[in-house]
């Protein structure tokens, strides 16, 4: 028979500082404390949970695994907490207003988002929102989300990176990849391959194997186990760097159209054909922040600036 576990509000906020902070003694400095109430705190959360949460050492303290979703969950709660308050006290006024946390990958960030923040301000003016640019690489935009430090983030959805168990969303649009090269060239399939990390989801570099005009080799991938994939000539650190380059002269890449929104002079865009591959971007946010006004006020805006075109792929 299990037994409610009573964790106040503070205590919550323990957990994450000692989480962010690395340590007792820099947690303390940031809840206005002192190390040893902040150790009694975490050893006291720790006898009520019946588990170790964080482990101690002379790097400080880090988050055990069940430390860590302990710690996504005090954010969370907090966040709804805070989200409580505000909407209790908009409710008299029929205001939308508060902060509201939006995690993006840089395309999205620059091009997709600014609009419509700015929408949403003028319909919105209480609401205060900020991005964070964060790579699509590993846990990305969803991963803020799930750890509780974005209420909603711009993420790549699709059968490679589905919305995780926990987290609802949908799909807002779905973009093609093109070819961009340095304008003018007369043959710019010939070219050095430029890309980077975050570009290409296991679904897309499926399709690159199957050109044979991309450069290859053959290397054990993570999203293409033990498969022919593309080789970049030239890594690049992001989808800004490969555009300098492909500007430059330097090669030709393979990018999702709003990477290429703002393409610098000196580049060329190519269409690759029916059958070339596409991107899925979406939104994903906790099932309790979907309900909340910010959230929605934001979807809203997000739903009403693009016409959803999901088809294969």
């Amino acid at each position: 028979m299990s037994s409610a576990v009573d964790l106040a509000p503070q205590e919550l906020r323990v957990l994450v500082a000692v989480a962010e902070e690395g340590g007792f003694s820099p947690a303390a400095v940031r809840l206005g404390t002192t190390q040893s109430g902040v150790s009694h705190a975490v050893r006291g959360i720790e006898r009520k949970v019946g588990v170790v949460l964080f482990e101690r050492g002379r790097f400080g303290a880090r988050p055990t695994p069940a430390g860590a979703r302990a710690v996504a969950h005090a954010r969370r709660v907090l966040r709804m907490l805070e989200t409580l308050v505000r909407e209790a006290r908009d409710t008299s006024t029929g205001e939308v207003a508060g902060p509201l946390r939006v995690a993006a990958f840089r395309s999205a960030a620059l091009y997709l988002l600014p609009p419509v923040l700015e929408r949403l301000s003028a319909r919105h003016p209480g609401i205060e929102a900020t991005v964070t640019v964060v790579r699509e690489i590993g846990p990305g935009t969803a991963g803020e989300v799930a750890e509780g430090r974005a209420d909603l983030g711009i993420a790549g959805l699709g059968t490679g990176s589905p919305i995780p168990s926990q987290l609802v969303g949908d799909v807002l649009l779905e973009e093609p990849y093109v070819l961009v090269h340095p304008a003018g060239h007369p043959d710019p399939r010939s070219l050095p391959l430029v890309d980077w990390r975050e570009n290409c989801s296991s679904y897309t570099r499926r399709w690159w194997v199957a050109q044979d005009w991309i450069p290859a080799a053959t290397v054990p991938a993570a999203t293409v186990p033990a498969a022919t994939v593309p080789a970049a000539t030239v890594r690049a650190e992001d989808g800004g760097a490969v555009l300098s380059m492909v500007g430059s002269g330097l090669g030709m890449a393979i990018m999702p159209a709003l990477s290429l929104t703002s393409a610098p002079p000196g580049t060329e865009i190519t269409d690759l054909g029916p059958e070339r591959p596409t991107r899925r971007v979406g939104y994903v946010t906790t099932p309790e922040l979907a309900a909340t006004a910010a959230v929605r006020a934001l979807v809203r805006e997000l739903r009403a600036s693009v016409k959803p075109q999901v088809s294969g792929g």
